[in-house]
């Protein structure tokens, strides 16, 4: 390569200048940098193997009470208590208390769309290798 020439990336713009009307009708639309902060925190709260299958058990079954969602998503209860503890912090599931026993339920339908369209995003989205089984 000579002196002056420029590799540009693929996905580099190669536009020379800023489309301002573009940019000033489409930044009042994007997220805040804290919605974008709480949006990646619930998606990295979703990142968990173990708390995806509790979070589509409750979707699938409703209500349960801890012993039997520690067995339906095969988990000991003191890990099923921690990953339930992280879910109701964040406010993607409640509880409720029936005599002696913890019921947990998801939070309310958004939690539950959400749910839908992940499931559903698997149909179209390639698997990644060594991911899915």
């Amino acid at each position: 390569m000579s002196e002056g020439q420029r590799v540009i990336g693929l996905d580099a713009c190669t536009a020379t200048q800023v489309d301002d009307a573009r940019v000033a009708a489409t930044r009042p639309l994007v997220v805040t940098a804290g919605e974008s902060v709480q949006i990646a925190d619930v998606f990295a709260l979703l990142s968990d193997p173990s708390r995806v299958r509790i979070l589509f058990a409750l979707l699938e079954a409703g209500e349960m009470c801890v012993c039997d969602l520690a067995e339906m998503v095969q988990m000991s209860s003191s890990a099923l208590s921690h990953a339930l503890r992280l879910l109701r912090t964040a406010g993607v599931v409640t509880h409720r208390r029936d005599g002696r026993m913890m019921r947990y339920r998801l939070a309310d339908s958004h939690v539950r769309l959400l749910l839908d369209v992940a499931r559903e995003h698997l149909d179209h989205a390639p698997v990644p290798t060594g991911r899915r089984g």
